[in-house]
């Protein structure tokens, strides 16, 4: 793919290498305009049309958990875009060799979550967790994930003890979102190895993981333990991640948007048809039927790729979120691994509340019935308190200068 600042800076090139052969104006004449600076190569800067999408899939994944409304899920598949937005940037990346592409994502990946199970990982223990006695020394092995997150990091389904000042089931709450970040490990090492098939068989690599999905996401073949469920995240999701390789070589741009449009809406219909087919206890969670996710993802991802513009900035009304959208990127693994445990965090602050006489026996009826409410505007306080504390290592694993607050004011004012 060519891109527009690419065939600019070329275009330029070209003009003053014809200017050398022209003969040099009488003194007489007046001065030619000054040219113009070629702009930046492509693939300099940040796209910001895609930097919003991930920021508004983190406040969607937080809002999620928070209130566990299914039909977020069929808005706004967040993990299908993270995953399509991912792998669009590991295809920019691997421009340059494989092997230091993979340990650039693996060195920026892995402190964040080690100052993550920094804190937990004893919690769960001082409240009681012995699973040697359950499963024996391999279960060191599994322990193991929280340092390299090959598989799904182990935790207790239920922790502590009925009235304690965590709920039993915070465990699971808290660590079990930390598929996601052994899902994105899978695809960084699979990367090369995708990309390649994909410049070979563009629509076969790209559809193969749908059809995987259809036979062990179905139980039409079912692969037992931590590993099929591993496996069956990267067929759900595989598709969107090569299809961020699609929207960086720009195959997008080759399909007419008409066709492309009703090939998604055809992915998404077949998706809701199967998902009213298969709903769970939780109804339209499409996290809990496979196939329905693949498809539905693939399909709005594809929509919103296909009509991707190029924002070097947040056009209009936009730019007023431009830090909090910034600094959402730079924190993004941040306010992941850090959100759930967060949110377990506010209803105790919000139980504060009734020990304050006036607002207690005054306000007591209305702290009930918007308790979730409050706890979704507590949470964003308490989340710019974790960026402050922890999310530093985020710089240090890229090899950063450590920054409290990256919001890019600073940039901006320069």
């Amino acid at each position: 793919m060519t891109h527009p600042q690419q065939s600019y800076g070329k275009t330029y090139a070209d003009e003053r290498t014809m200017a050398l052969r022209v003969p040099l104006p009488a003194p007489a004449a007046e001065p030619a305009p000054a040219a113009p600076e070629p702009l930046a190569p492509a693939g300099t800067g940040r796209d910001r049309y895609l930097d919003l999408l991930r920021a508004v899939a983190l406040v969607r994944v937080v809002v999620f958990h928070l209130f566990g409304w299914a039909w977020l899920t069929v808005v706004f598949p967040s993990m299908g875009v993270m995953f399509a937005l991912a792998g669009s940037l590991m295809a920019r990346s691997l421009a340059r060799p494989a092997w230091s592409v993979i340990r650039s994502r693996v060195r920026r990946l892995l402190p964040p979550m080690w100052a993550f199970a920094a804190v937990v990982v004893p919690v769960v223990f001082a409240l009681g967790w012995k699973p040697v006695r359950e499963e024996g020394v391999w279960w060191f092995l599994k322990l193991g994930c929280y340092v390299l997150p090959i598989g799904t990091p182990p935790f207790p389904w239920e922790n502590g003890s009925e009235g304690g000042w965590l709920e039993t089931s915070w465990a699971e709450q808290g660590i079990g979102p930390l598929w996601y970040i052994r899902a994105y490990l899978w695809f960084v090492l699979a990367s090369p190895l995708l990309l390649k098939a994909f410049r070979k068989l563009p629509w076969v690599t790209l559809l193969a993981p749908v059809g995987l999905t259809a036979v062990i996401g179905t139980g039409l073949v079912t692969v037992p333990g931590a590993a099929g469920e591993g496996l069956v995240d990267f067929a759900v999701f595989g598709s969107c991640w090569i299809l961020g390789f699609a929207h960086h070589d720009g195959l997008l741009r080759t399909v007419p948007r008409y066709l492309a449009v009703s090939l998604a809406a055809m992915l998404m219909a077949f998706a809701l048809w199967w998902a009213s087919h298969h709903l769970t206890e939780e109804g339209w969670n499409l996290d809990e039927i496979p196939l329905a996710q693949a498809t539905w993802s693939l399909g709005f991802c594809m929509i919103l790729l296909q009509y991707a513009p190029s924002w070097r900035e947040l056009p209009g009304r936009l730019a007023g979120w431009d830090t909090l959208v910034t600094l959402a990127n730079n924190r993004a693994v941040t306010i992941y691994l850090w959100h759930n445990m967060l949110l377990m965090a506010t209803f105790p602050i919000i139980d504060l509340l009734w020990e304050v006489p006036w607002v207690g026996d005054h306000l007591g009826t209305y702290i009930d019935r918007a308790d979730n409410a409050l706890a979704l505007i507590i949470v964003w306080p308490l989340i710019g308190l974790m960026i402050l504390a922890v999310g530093w290592v985020e710089d240090l694993a890229a090899k950063r200068r450590p920054r409290l607050w990256p919001n890019g004011a600073a940039r901006a004012r320069r």
